[in-house]
């Protein structure tokens, strides 16, 4: 079987495994004070265009999210967020069980909007009885979204204005930057996101690396002690050279481009092959992520050689499912899984 579910069940990138194995006896101080990550600092500070910024790197997604937004709020603040986002949809209240409340927006399409930003904020404000209620604190948006959509440039800028106007840090989540920003139709660059958002992650984790996200603070009054959260909130690996030798090799040579382009390859041949064989997909993507409705019995047919992730129930009849593909997607598994939808297609 070929498992379609998710972007992170391979290990990691050849070159980061090889990079790991030839320094694996070197001695090195520890939390991220080594050699490793200052030059990845300066990499990702130069690739960013964001010469200031505060780099730090992190074990994994949850803490990266529940880390940030700790810092970012005071005790009596929420953060506004997509109904659909990662942090209210998938991180079993993280968020919450460090103490603070998520202030879900309707999403369309997985994105939220600088009108419902500024509604929210002016509606909370508007109510006499706002001390009593959860003060809205900060924005969280992620690049792709949940749903695997894209936020345009302008859409961006718009939320940056309205952010900067009611003093609202942005945090643009990049679990899977690298996809986004390589999809056909993305007009984001690093530099773009670097220079409208507060706060960013660069995935690691699904984007090639064995573990890891990389956070930049791009704003200096939101710099301050973040070492010591993350020490608290268990995202400080002591073995911190581990995760800067992983981010240093795939912003060396424009790794992190060039695999991230291979997934998206692969999901377009995957989705051509589904719109060919008649079968309806849930959101228009473009990066390594999609998502189709199938019937239930065409659910049962492709799950004897594939695992796909269930997304949801239409109706009794069909179930939505997420179809994932990473850096590490086989040419092979690609091809064998369009001949699957071709024969069964509608």
């Amino acid at each position: 079987m070929y498992r379609f579910a998710c972007d992170y069940q391979e290990g990691c990138h050849p070159r980061i495994l090889k990079a790991l194995t030839q320094t694996n006896l070197e001695q090195t101080v520890g939390y991220g004070c080594d050699p490793y990550c200052e030059k990845a600092r300066e990499l990702l500070r130069q690739v960013a265009k964001a010469p200031d910024a505060d780099v730090h790197f992190l074990v994994g997604g949850t803490q990266t999210n529940a880390t940030v937004i700790a810092s970012l709020l005071r005790p009596h603040q929420g953060v506004l967020s997509a109904d659909s986002g990662h942090i209210n949809a998938h991180e079993t209240g993280a968020v919450e069980a460090t103490g603070h409340k998520v202030l879900p927006l309707p999403a369309v399409d997985g994105k939220i909007t600088a009108k419902q930003v500024e509604d929210y904020v002016n509606a909370h404000y508007a109510d006499g009885s706002h001390e009593h209620i959860v003060q809205p604190g900060m924005v969280y948006i992620s690049h792709p979204t949940e749903n695997g959509t894209l936020y345009s440039r302008q859409e961006l800028y718009d939320l940056s204005r309205i952010c900067r106007a009611y003093h609202l840090p942005l945090f643009m989540d990049g679990a899977r930057l690298a996809y986004g920003l390589t999809a056909a139709g993305n007009d984001l660059t690093l530099e773009d996101i670097a220079a409208k958002c507060d706060v960013l992650s660069v995935g690691g984790t699904k984007c090639g690396a064995l573990f890891g996200e990389a956070v930049m603070i791009l704003r200096p009054q939101y710099k301050e002690d973040f070492r010591y959260l993350m020490k608290q909130r268990g995202a400080m690996l002591a073995k911190g050279r581990l995760l800067g030798l992983q981010f240093l090799t795939l912003f060396t040579d424009g790794l992190y481009t060039e695999i991230a382009e291979k997934a998206n390859r692969q999901a377009d041949k995957i989705r051509d092959a589904l719109k060919k064989s008649g079968f309806p997909l849930l959101y228009e993507t473009r990066a390594n992520q999609t998502f189709v409705v199938l019937p239930n019995e065409i659910l049962a047919f492709f799950s004897e050689k594939y695992a796909f992730e269930v997304w949801g129930k239409p109706d009794e009849e069909h179930t939505a499912v997420r179809i994932c593909t990473s850096w590490a997607t086989e040419d092979e598994a690609v091809r064998q899984l369009v001949e699957s939808i071709k024969a069964a297609g509608v």
